[in-house]
């Protein structure tokens, strides 16, 4: 099952290695030249040792040649090495810049409830660093790893035919080297993987621990965090020793064996040098025993290096398969075939509604709920009783188990997500900004509004007046998640956005939250003016701000329990009354 599954990654990896043809011929066959200038320089080397090993008569003319012949090549190699490093070096950025693209992509295509079940910080660790990782070891893999292999490949074969006594001792040997490097480097991956896992919650939790910064002072919980940060880092401190070491053993392990080559080697020569045997008609000598310890350093030095990018490839699988596992998550239900909804009037109904976040846990049952054009719909009740899931449910981030959700009479299921939400304009709780400057974050809800709608609407929610005293006004550039601007500000310039687009459909999910009492009262009154026509739905913890709705829904447990105006519902004495009284008795 494993081999199948790492066989799977490597397939992938070479498939995204396939869309580069004329770079990865490239790098083959400049590496190619490059090892086999390589190789002819022992040649050289060789015989010019012999020219001058005898007494007394030492060859000028045919060293000068050979020096020659030694130059060009050693100039051919570097030339074709640069420009194989540059081949391999568009190889592993083009094709990381590729998977960095298709995870990205894919964020965007999965469904909401991935999003809430996953840190958010492993997500980012799968796109960054370990793309990153996986770049580094694709690149060795492709310097080192397949440029080693024909250095051995090219070496053996030179000794086969020169001598093949020596060759063949060099064969025997060499499955020890290759035995121990694929036995340590097995019982790795597992080490590696472990590796990453740990990295990306550790990186989940780093993001958690900024993010909830203010939170975590607020209530001294910073000792906590720190042991929950140290208990991570000793896990990945653990598992990185671990990878390393088993690793480790593997450079030492093939070094022996080596050694042991050279020394066979150089032995089993110097003895056929002494006896004076010829091999193919020619008399082995000194410069020929040269060649072949040169080749023994050539053929045995790719091993050390291999040993290494075996670990660095281990460790690219690794990363590789954990964004392959990103790439491959189960995308929303496309909306291929179907229809676009349109400019829709706003009337929105409910029908028998079921829904659960999990199978064995059940929330919404049987829901139905009729809002007619321009109809304010306010949603109460407690925390937990299924007020935002109703929106998850009008917005189609999630699809209701039974029952129907109708705009216009349309189900929702069976028109595009795209055209259901432009007739939605939504304002949070949680406030997003983008970076970029305050008119860019405007024009989120209106590409093409123009400066004086974008004014107007600023007037209209009283953000105008702070956006005027910031630096450079409306050109003003904001960073992420707001910068320096409070929340009622970062509050008011969303509430501003929606403004600019106009929606049918309106919903406001603790809009006004963050914002003091005197601009509510303020921002009130532009919403009365927004919501004139509109359907709107008013998901609200202050009561305060639903009283004039033109319906109530108080939600517990995912039922609607009560329904109604604000002054029927505090007659009954119900649920409505008790949250009313809790708030202002």
């Amino acid at each position: 099952m494993k081999k199948a599954k790492k066989k799977g990654v490597l397939a992938r990896i070479l498939q995204y290695v396939g869309k580069y043809p004329f770079a990865l011929i490239g790098s083959i066959l400049f590496s190619l030249v490059s090892v086999g200038a390589t190789l002819f320089i022992p040649v050289f080397f060789g015989d010019a040792i012999d020219c001058i090993v005898e007494a007394g008569k030492v060859d000028f003319d045919g060293l000068k040649g050979l020096f020659i012949k030694t130059g060009a090549f050693v100039l051919l190699s570097a030339l074709c090495q640069w420009l194989a490093g540059l081949c391999n070096n568009k190889i592993s950025c083009q094709v990381v810049r590729d998977l960095r693209a298709d995870a990205f992509a894919k964020i965007s295509k999965l469904p909401l409830k991935y999003i809430d079940s996953h840190p958010h910080g492993d997500t980012v660790s799968r796109v960054i660093a370990d793309a990153d990782q996986f770049s580094d070891g694709l690149l060795m893999g492709f310097t080192q790893f397949f440029t080693g292999v024909v250095t051995i490949l090219g070496t053996l074969a030179f000794m086969l035919f020169t001598n093949p006594k020596i060759g063949l001792a060099v064969v025997v040997l060499t499955p020890l080297s290759i035995f121990i490097a694929r036995f340590v480097a097995t019982h790795t991956h597992k080490f590696f993987v472990e590796q990453t896992g740990t990295r990306g919650e550790q990186t989940a939790f780093v993001e958690e621990a900024i993010s909830g910064l203010k939170t975590t002072q607020a209530f001294a919980h910073e000792d906590e965090n720190q042991e929950k940060f140290d208990e991570i880092n000793k896990r990945l401190e653990k598992a990185s020793l671990k990878a390393t070491f088993y690793s480790s053993l593997t450079n030492p392990s093939t070094r022996v064996i080596n050694n042991l080559v050279y020394a066979v080697v150089a032995l089993i020569g110097a003895l056929d040098v002494a006896r004076g045997v010829t091999v193919f008609g020619a008399v082995f000598t000194v410069g020929g025993l040269t060649k072949f310890l040169s080749y023994t350093n050539q053929y045995t030095k790719p091993f050390n290096e291999i040993s290494g990018v075996i670990t660095e490839l281990k460790s690219a699988f690794a990363c590789a398969s954990r964004i392959f596992e990103l790439i491959d998550e189960e995308e929303e239900v496309l909306d291929k075939g179907k229809r676009e909804l349109g400019e829709v009037n706003g009337e929105v109904s409910l029908q028998n509604v079921y829904f659960s976040y999990a199978p064995n846990r059940k929330l919404i049952e049987d829901l139905s709920v009729y809002a007619p054009k321009g109809t304010r719909v306010a949603i109460v009740g407690r925390t937990g009783s299924g007020k935002t899931t109703l929106i998850n449910l009008l917005m189609r981030f999630y699809d209701v188990d039974g029952g129907a959700v109708c705009v216009d009479g349309h189900d929702v299921r069976t028109v595009t997500r795209p055209s259901l939400r432009k007739n939605f304009g939504m304002v949070l709780q949680e406030t997003w900004l983008k970076s970029g400057t305050v008119k860019e974050n405007l024009r989120l809800g209106n590409e093409q509004a123009t400066d004086e709608e974008i004014i107007r609407a600023s007037k209209a929610t009283r953000a105008h007046g702070f956006i005027q005293r910031m630096e450079k006004g409306y050109d003003t550039p904001l960073s992420e998640e707001g910068g320096n601007l409070s929340e009622g500000q970062k509050q008011l310039l969303c509430i501003t956005r929606v403004m600019l687009r106009l929606p049918p459909m309106l919903i406001l999910d603790e809009a006004t939250s963050s914002i003091d009492t005197r601009t509510e009262l303020k921002i009130s009154e532009a919403f009365g003016k927004l919501m004139e026509g509109r359907t709107t739905f008013i998901v609200a913890h202050r009561l305060s701000t639903v009283m004039h709705a033109d319906m109530i829904l108080v939600m517990e447990n995912g039922k609607v329990v009560e329904q109604g105006k604000h002054n029927e519902l505090l007659q009954k004495g119900g649920a409505y009354a008790t949250l009313y009284n809790g708030q202002f008795s």
